[in-house]
């Protein structure tokens, strides 16, 4: 059985070979460049889970609808935390513009 691949399309040069790499392979891969920020993703996951337990069971008093709701909302939020720490590792490696030169103190 072949295993599914990933075609890259998009702009290439010309002379550019079109690539497949199996699916798996780009999994693991992904995973591999960001190890710790998927272990600190996990670890906020399982603290936003019991503080929204915690929260849920106190307002609604249902233990289902709290295991509900903080099943559902973690989930969606580490998903989020996770592109929201790539764009701010992103934006970390840019070349900051110096502002410290600009913000002389004025003369009294």
């Amino acid at each position: 059985m072949r295993m599914p691949s990933i075609r890259y399309i998009g702009f290439r040069p010309p002379e550019a070979p079109l690539t497949e790499e199996p699916a798996m392979s780009t999994l693991r891969r992904v995973a591999r460049q960001n190890q710790r920020m998927l272990m600190k993703t996990g670890s906020y996951y399982l603290v936003h889970i019991c503080v929204a337990a915690m929260v849920a069971y106190a307002v609604t008093g249902n233990l289902w609808a709290s295991l509900t709701l903080s099943l559902l909302e973690p989930t969606v939020q580490a998903v989020a935390f996770f592109f929201h720490e790539k764009a701010w590792s992103r934006a970390g490696s840019a070349d900051p513009t110096p502002a410290v030169a600009d913000a002389q103190p004025a003369a009294a």
